[in-house]
C-alpha cells in the first residue's frame, strides 16, 4: 500500500526535519530530555525538601514527646507520698537518690533533681552536684505551677519541666526531670535512615516514572528538539495555507485533525471543528481505504479526490484526503465530448454521402437518370425535413444540433432516437446553453446506453412547455434503474458499467438542483425520466 510522505526542498524523505549544523554550538536535547531533566530536577527538590520537612517534623514530634514525658514523670514523683515524706526527713538525700536514680534509669531521663525551695540539691545524677544550687528557673513551680522549659544546665542544653511538691497547702520541694538535646538529636538520628530510603525509594520510583513518560514522548515528538518543532509546524502552517488542493485528515475519530482553507472553500464547510458528518454525503460514504482519482459532484462543484492511509510501525493512525477541483474541466472536456459527437456525426453522414453518391453515379453510368434523380432527391428530402423539423421546434442552435447528432450517434449503435411530435421549446431559458447540453445529452446518452443491444431499441425525447415549467422526457426500450439505484445515482455519478466514470447522471442531478428542478424515473409501464425545471428560479449560470 503507497504511503503519502511529506518532504522538504531538498528531497528529503519522510516528515522533514529542519537542518542541524553539522558541528553545533551547544549541545541540544530533544523535547523528551528536556522533558526528563526537568521533571528529575523538579522532582528531586520536592523529596529533598519533604525529606528536610519530615526531620523538622520528626524533631518537634519529638520535642512535644519529650515534654510530656519528663512532666509525667516530675508529676509522679512529686505527688508520691514517698518524696513528701523523704523530704520532710532529716536526710532527705539519702531517701530520695536510689529512688530518684531507679526512676530516671525505668523512665530514661537524663536527670531528677528534688531541691530545697531555696534551690538546693537533693537528688541529681551526678553524685558530686548534690546540695549545689539548681540552674533552672523555678519562679512559676514556686507559685504552684507546672512547666516544661528548654534550658542550658549542668548536663547541656535540654527539656526540663518543673514541678512543686505539697505538703498540705504549702510548697516543701520541687521536682524537676529533663531530657538533653543529645539524646533527643539521637532519637531523630534514628528515624532518619527510615526518612532517608522512603525519600531515596521515591526519588527513584520519580525518575523511573519522568523516563518512561520521556520515552513516550520521544516516540511521539520522534526525538525532535523544542526549536525544530517550532520550525515544522510553522512550515506546516505556511505549507497548509498555501497549497491550491485541498486537505482534510482524520485521526481514528470522527473529527477532522486538519482542514486546510482550501478544503473549507471546495466541501462549503463550517468554521471551526469539522466532522465527517459535515462533508458531502458521497464523502461520508466513502471507503475509509486508498482511493485514486475518484470523481464526486456536489451542488456547485465536480471534484477529484484521492485518500491516503497514514500508519506508523504497522498501526493505523488515520486518513489523508486531497480533493481537486474539476468542475471547469468537466465542462470543458463535456464540450469537448459534444464536439466529438458532432465530428463522428458528420463522419457517419460524410460516409453515408459517400455511399450514396457512389450509388447514384453508379446508377447513371447503367442510363437509370429517373431512377438516380428520385433516390438522391428522396434522401436529401428526408435529411433536410428532419433539420428543419428540428430548428423549428428547438429555438436554441446548440440544443437542436445536440439532438441531430444523437439521432446519427444512436442509428450507429441500432437504436432508433425520434423526437416527439408535441417537441416545442422556443427558449431554454433559465438554462445556459452548457447546461441545456449537460442535461440532455447525459440523458440522451444513458438512454442509448440502457436500450442499445436489444431487439426493436428505440429512444424519444420531448421538450416542450407546460404552464411555467420547461419539462424534459426521455423513454427507452431499456429496463430501467430502481429508484434505490436512481438516488445513487444523484450522490456520486453512480454507474453500472465499467468503463464509464459514472458521472452523468451526478452532473444531471447538479443541473436541476441549482434551478429548483426535480427529477423522477420510472420502469412501467416503460423505463422513463422526467425533469421538469421553474423558470424563473434558481440562479443563473454564468
Amino acid at each position: 500500500m503507497r504511503r503519502r510522505r511529506f518532504t522538504d526542498a531538498a528531497g528529503s524523505g519522510s516528515l522533514a526535519r529542519p537542518r542541524r549544523d553539522e558541528r553545533p554550538r551547544r549541545l541540544r536535547l530533544s523535547l523528551a530530555g528536556q522533558a526528563f531533566v526537568l521533571q528529575l530536577v523538579v522532582l528531586a527538590l520536592m523529596i529533598a525538601g519533604a525529606a528536610v520537612l519530615a526531620v523538622l517534623d520528626a524533631r518537634h514530634t519529638s520535642d512535644v514527646t519529650t515534654e510530656h514525658e519528663v512532666t509525667d514523670v516530675a508529676v509522679s514523683v512529686a505527688q508520691a507520698p514517698s518524696t513528701r515524706a523523704a523530704v520532710l526527713s532529716a536526710d532527705p538525700s539519702a531517701q530520695l537518690q536510689p529512688v530518684t536514680e531507679r526512676i530516671r534509669l525505668q523512665t530514661r531521663m537524663d536527670f531528677i533533681v528534688v531541691m530545697a525551695p531555696d534551690r538546693t540539691r537533693y537528688t541529681h545524677t551526678n553524685p558530686e552536684r548534690i546540695g549545689q544550687p539548681f540552674s533552672g528557673n523555678i519562679d512559676r513551680a514556686l507559685a504552684g505551677e507546672t512547666f516544661t522549659e528548654t534550658f542550658t544546665g549542668t548536663l547541656g542544653p535540654s527539656i526540663r519541666a518543673v514541678t512543686p511538691v505539697y505538703d498540705g497547702d504549702r510548697i516543701v520541694a520541687l521536682v524537676s526531670a529533663g531530657v538533653t538535646r543529645a539524646r533527643i538529636g539521637d532519637q531523630v538520628a534514628g528515624q532518619l535512615p527510615k526518612i532517608l530510603g522512603v525519600a531515596g525509594a521515591g526519588l527513584v520510583v520519580a525518575a523511573l516514572g519522568s523516563f518512561l513518560l520521556s520515552r513516550r514522548l520521544r516516540r511521539q515528538t520522534h526525538g525532535l528538539a523544542p526549536h525544530e518543532l517550532r520550525v515544522m509546524y510553522e512550515h506546516h502552517d505556511a505549507v497548509l495555507h498555501s497549497i491550491h488542493e485541498g486537505l482534510v485528515v482524520f485521526g481514528s475519530g470522527e473529527r477532522a485533525e486538519v482542514v486546510n482553507d482550501e478544503a473549507r472553500r471546495l466541501l462549503d464547510l463550517p468554521e471551526g471543528d469539522v466532522h465527517r458528518a459535515d462533508l458531502p454525503i458521497s464523502l461520508r460514504r466513502m471507503s475509509w481505504g486508498v482511493v485514486r482519482d475518484e470523481m464526486h459532484v456536489t451542488n456547485d462543484r465536480i471534484l477529484l479526490v484521492n485518500q491516503d492511509v497514514v500508519a506508523s510501525q504497522g498501526r493505523t493512525l488515520g486518513t489523508v484526503m486531497t480533493i481537486r477541483d474539476h468542475t471547469e474541466l468537466r465542462g470543458v472536456l463535456g464540450e469537448l465530448d459534444s464536439v466529438r459527437g458532432f465530428a463522428e456525426s458528420l463522419r457517419a453522414q460524410a460516409h453515408e454521402s459517400a455511399n450514396r453518391l457512389h450509388t447514384v453515379v453508379t446508377m447513371v453510368e447503367l442510363g437509370k437518370h429517373r431512377e438516380a434523380v428520385e433516390f438522391a432527391t428522396a434522401e436529401l428530402q428526408l435529411s433536410q425535413s428532419l433539420i428543419d423539423r428540428m430548428m423549428g421546434a428547438v429555438g436554441d442552435p446548440a440544443l437542436a444540433a445536440l439532438l441531430l447528432g444523437k439521432v446519427n450517434q444512436a442509428a450507429e449503435r441500432g437504436v432508433e432516437l425520434t423526437i416527439s411530435e408535441d417537441t416545442a421549446l422556443d427558449v431554454i431559458a433559465p438554462l445556459s446553453a452548457r447546461e441545456a447540453v449537460t442535461l440532455v445529452g447525459n440523458l440522451i446518452d444513458n438512454a442509448i446506453d440502457a436500450a442499445a443491444g436489444s431487439a426493436g431499441a428505440w429512444v424519444e425525447v420531448a421538450l416542450r412547455q407546460e404552464d411555467s415549467d420547461m419539462f424534459l422526457r426521455v423513454t427507452d426500450s431499456g429496463p430501467g434503474m430502481s429508484a434505490q439505484i436512481f438516488a445513487r445515482a444523484a450522490e456520486r455519478g453512480y454507474t453500472t458499467k465499467d468503463d464509464h466514470h459514472g458521472l452523468g447522471l451526478a452532473l444531471v442531478h447538479r443541473v436541476i438542483a441549482r434551478h429548483g428542478g426535480a427529477i423522477d424515473a420510472r420502469r412501467e409501464p416503460e423505463s422513463a425520466v422526467t425533469v421538469t425545471i421553474p423558470r424563473g428560479s434558481g440562479k443563473d449560470a454564468s
